[in-house]
Formats: structure tokens, C-alpha cells, sequence
């Protein structure tokens, strides 16, 4: 089964590049005869969307870039390597970088996305009996719980009173939904638990008895990032500017102090925003100088080059499948409405459940979601008597479930470890059907 996957993805799935273009003519062809839209109209929507991801692009680029730079940092490293050391057995390694990424994607996700996949790495320097690509795909598989975390867009979007809630739901939630019914509910707890468990298992158990490491040793080398004039002294105002700490100090106070406004003074979350500031402070104070800090940014730059060149591409099936044409209807709400159709009080979360997860291939987006399903799926889940808080949770395992085998979020993990999505998605394909069992159960019991 697991030969079957692996073999079969390595097979079928292209670039992660080419696959965002056949998504794209999917959407469309799609689109035009279920929304009854003309060419020239979903050419349109897709023009008209491409835009739409610029500044959340350019926030998930500086996660990869600040992420990968604070990981360069001489005690980083040193830190890391140590943990690295931990595991005495190559399914130990794999067992071990799953739960920490879980974890870690549990409580932020832009946190965990990078600090799983560096852990990873560095296990595998320290480890020549470890497979490779099932250890960075267990990094990634981690982040499969993310939308049930201490992040995620959906649950917090419904604890936010205000106008906005009303009005995206169509008047179906005028009140905010507590944390306490969505992200803390029991029912969603122990989907975590049972999903991480879950996951560690099969990543533990598909690990070949006698593992070898399936990638060129070149892969695994660890950037210098030193500077090699450091150690001159300073001859000019430029260079004393280039290599003073206080510089680097200050700024990373500035970052600091704005943190402890927007959290505890403020009483805000700690949203992608301010998981940058986290990296670009410690990178900024744990390099030696601000010379220091620019070089390894630069060399992490590199990283970042998917993301750029997809995310736009995908913000424009997000404009297909959100836009509306004359016809009044879109193909996210078609989708949305065909769920409806067929459910139940007691199938309605599970349906939801796996409406998201399809429409995740196409929009894999929680606000790209939450502005396609809430005003569809909160009033249907209220005329059937199913709580807001279940409805809501169903839409954000959906969009985090096929994340497993969608490569846009895989692009800077990917990066990283500098492999290609069909290195790790047959791994993830296994994960994908396991941890559907196990979400698609809880979405059953939670509705008894």
C-alpha cells in the first residue's frame, strides 16, 4: 500500500507549478457550465482574484525567509542539534518530528510549519538510517490540525463580535461563538489527540525496517552563514554601523514592546503578523551583527520562489470560485448548496466536513473559506438545529484535511528540506485516509 502511494504520486502529481495550472482550467471548465458563466466572465473572476493573496504571499514569505534565518543563527543551531540527538532510532526520529510539529502547528501554524521541517532536517544530518522523505513528509503531516489550533482563522473569526460576524454568516450568527464550543470543545480535543496519535503511527510504522537515506547528502548541507571579515576591525563609520549589536538590540525592542501592545495591552491574538516579528527579533538579536543578520537572510531569500510564483495563480482560482457572473450563482456556493441537499442534522457536519475538503484543492484558504461557506453553510446548519460551533469546526478540519495532499502549503516546508511535493505527498496520501477515518468519526459523534 504504502510502495502502491508513493509510486503512484511520484507517478501522477507534476510540479507543484503545473499542478496550480491544471487547477486553474479544472476551476474554469468547471465553473462555466454549473454556474452557467461565459468564458469571457471566468476569465474575469480569475484576472480579478490574482491580487488577492499579494500581502498574504509576501506575510508567508517573510515566515520562510525570517524563519529559516533564525535557524542559522549559531545557538539555533547549536540548540537544535542537540534535540536532534535525542532519538536512538530512526522510527524514533520520524515519531518524534511528528508529534513536535503537531504540536507545534497546534498552537501557530506559521510557527510550526517552519520549526517541524528545520527539526526535521537536522535530524537527518545527524541520522544516515533515517528515510529522508518520509521524515520531511512527517514534518508537513503535522500540519494537518492546524485549523483546530490555538490558530485557527475560522474559530477565532467566530469568537470576534462585531458586524463583520452577522454579515458573513447572512444574519446567522449574531452572537459570538466562545472558544469554549470550538477550538476547546472535548469533541475537537480528542480529534486532535486521536488525529496526532494517529499520524505518528502510520509516519512510524512506514518507515522501512532497514532505512536508508533516499537523497544526496547535498541536500542536508548547512548553509554558512558566518561573515568572513567579522572578525576585522572596523574602519570606517559604515562598517561600525554594519557590525553594531545595539543596532540589532534596538530594533528587536521596538519588535518586542509592539508585541506585548498588540497581545496583552490590546488583548489580541498572535496572528502571522506576529509570529515575523517573533523570528525577526530573535534572528536579529542571536546573529552576531546586523552584517550577519542581512547575509543569512539573503542566502534564505532563495527559498521563497514558489511561493512567489504560485500564490498568485491560486488567488486566481479563489476568484474563479468565489466569483459570481450574471447568473447569481458561484461555484463554491453550488458546491456549498449540493451538500445541503443530501444532509441531515446528524450527516450535515460531515458532509460540511468533506464540501471544505474539496473545495481546499481549489481555495486552500481559511478566509478564502470562510467567505464562500459561512453565509451558505451557518444558515443551513441553523434551520437543521446543528450548533454553530460544530458547523464551524467542520469547515476548518475541511480546509486543514487535504492540506495533506495540496501543495500549496507544503511550498515552504519544501523549500527547506529543497525537495519536490511528489517526494513526500505519497507518504501524505497514506495520513490523508487515516486521519479521515478518525475526523470524519468525531464529526459523527460530535453531532449525536
Amino acid at each position: 500500500m504504502i510502495k502502491f502511494c508513493v509510486r503512484l504520486v511520484q507517478r501522477w502529481l507534476p510540479e507543484p507549478f503545473i499542478f496550480a495550472i491544471l487547477l486553474t482550467f479544472v476551476a474554469a471548465l468547471v465553473a462555466m457550465p454549473l454556474c452557467h458563466q461565459t468564458p469571457l466572465e471566468v476569465v474575469e473572476h480569475w484576472g480579478d482574484g490574482v491580487w488577492n493573496l499579494l500581502e498574504f504571499a509576501m506575510q508567508m514569505a517573510l515566515v520562510l525567509v525570517c524563519g529559516s534565518t533564525l535557524a542559522a543563527a549559531p545557538v539555533i543551531k547549536r540548540a537544535i542539534n542537540a534535540m536532534a540527538r535525542l532519538p536512538q532510532s530512526a522510527p524514533a526520529a520520524i515519531a518524534l518530528v511528528t508529534v513536535v510539529s503537531a504540536l507545534s502547528c497546534w498552537l501557530n501554524w506559521g510557527f510550526g510549519l517552519i520549526v517541524g521541517v528545520v527539526f526535521a532536517k537536522a535530524i537527518a544530518r545527524q541520522r544516515s538510517d533515517v528515510d529522508y522523505r518520509l521524515l520531511i513528509a512527517s514534518a508537513y503531516s503535522g500540519f494537518v490540525v492546524w485549523h483546530a489550533g490555538l490558530s485557527g482563522s475560522i474559530p477565532l473569526t467566530m469568537a470576534t463580535p462585531g458586524e463583520a460576524l452577522s454579515m458573513a454568516t447572512s444574519g446567522a450568527l449574531t452572537d459570538p461563538v466562545p472558544l469554549a464550543q470550538t477550538i476547546f470543545d472535548w469533541h475537537n480535543l480528542v480529534t486532535v489527540l486521536f488525529v496526532i496519535i494517529g499520524i505518528t503511527v502510520a509516519n512510524t510504522l512506514m518507515h522501512p525496517k532497514q532505512g536508508i537515506l533516499t537523497v544526496e547528502r547535498s541536500l542536508l548541507k548547512d548553509d554558512d552563514n558566518t561573515v568572513t571579515d567579522n572578525a576585522e576591525s572596523p574602519k570606517t563609520p559604515a562598517q561600525q554601523l554594519e557590525r553594531s549589536k545595539l543596532l540589532s538590540w534596538l530594533v528587536a525592542l521596538m519588535l518586542v514592546a509592539y508585541l506585548i501592545i498588540h497581545l496583552i495591552v490590546r488583548d489580541a491574538t498572535l496572528d502571522l503578523g506576529g509570529v515575523i516579528m517573533i523570528f525577526l527579533a530573535l534572528g536579529l538579536v542571536l546573529h552576531s551583527t546586523p552584517l550577519d543578520y542581512v547575509r543569512a537572510f539573503g542566502k534564505a531569500t532563495t527559498g521563497a520562489a514558489g511561493i512567489i510564483l504560485q500564490f498568485p495563480f491560486y488567488a486566481g482560482i479563489m476568484g474563479i470560485v468565489t466569483g459570481v457572473g450574471l447568473s447569481g450563482i458561484s461555484l463554491g456556493g453550488v458546491l456549498a448548496e449540493a451538500c445541503i441537499q443530501i444532509s441531515n442534522p446528524v450527516t450535515y457536519p460531515l458532509l460540511t466536513f468533506l464540501c471544505a475538503a474539496v473545495l481546499n484543492l481549489f481555495v486552500p484558504s481559511g478566509g478564502g473559506h470562510w467567505a464562500v461557506q459561512a453565509p451558505v453553510m451557518f444558515t443551513a446548519g441553523a434551520s437543521l438545529g446543528v450548533d454553530p460551533g460544530l458547523t464551524g469546526m467542520a469547515i476548518s478540519w475541511g480546509d486543514a484535511w487535504t492540506n495533506l495532499i495540496q501543495p500549496f502549503w507544503a511550498l515552504p516546508a519544501l523549500a527547506i528540506a529543497r525537495l519536490n511535493a511528489k517526494d513526500i505527498m505519497g507518504y501524505c496520501l497514506i495520513d490523508l485516509l487515516i486521519t479521515g477515518v478518525i475526523i470524519c468519526a468525531g464529526m459523527l459523534i460530535w453531532a449525536m
